[in-house]
């Protein structure tokens, strides 16, 4: 069996290795899960209870209430403020996308 290791292993091609062998790596499929579907309905089940409610407005209080910057603070304070509004939203859209499924 660790020789069928080796075998498959010494057969993958990555686009990070050196030399032609990565220019000439084709690319591996992506596992997916049903359109995401699945993963919105877990999104959908977890918030969805009177803690996941409780944990997600507290989310929304220290993120998306509070300014993403202030004049005078470096501005990189604000894009990193801004990724983290953008994981609460993330979490919405889903939760809504979730109920839009049959």
């Amino acid at each position: 069996m660790n020789n069928n290791r080796q075998s498959q292993s010494e057969k993958i091609r990555s686009i990070n290795t050196p030399g032609w062998d990565g220019l000439e790596a084709e690319p591996q499929r992506l596992v997916e899960i049903d359109t995401h579907t699945e993963i919105d309905r877990a999104f959908w089940r977890l918030f969805n209870t009177e803690d996941g409610q409780t944990v997600l407005e507290h989310l929304i209080a220290i993120t998306i209430d509070q300014p993403a910057w202030t004049p005078g603070a470096d501005p990189s304070y604000g894009y990193a403020r801004e990724g983290q509004n953008s994981i609460i939203r993330e979490i919405q859209q889903r939760m809504r996308r979730s109920q839009n499924v049959g």
